[in-house]
């Protein structure tokens, strides 16, 4: 295998790593957000008109068809009275930080 290939192969594994975590993070997300709005017993179109966003973009972010924008998420969460923190962390391998 050349060298070119090998850097494909080494991209496409990455590109495909991102999306696996982008995918993950975005399940968590929407999980964690229909959990507090039917804790608060919410439907999405009183979220929807709280927040001044479409409930059909409501729907499509928990449906996962819809890759929220931060701007969306800070609304969505002074809708429902909620705090909103984003947090970075060292990736942890074997137990460990990278």
């Amino acid at each position: 295998m050349c060298a070119k290939e090998k850097e494909d192969k080494k991209l496409l594994k990455n590109e495909i790593n991102v999306e696996y975590t982008q995918n993950s993070v975005r399940r968590l997300l929407v999980r964690e957000y229909v959990y507090f709005r039917k804790l608060k017993g919410l439907t999405q179109a009183e979220v929807a008109e709280r927040a001044g966003i479409s409930r059909t973009n409501i729907s499509r972010f928990e449906s996962g068809k819809y890759n929220p924008t931060l701007d969306m998420l800070v609304k969505l969460a002074t809708a429902m009275d909620l705090d909103i923190s984003v947090t970075l962390d060292f990736k942890k391998i074997d137990g460990e930080h990278n």
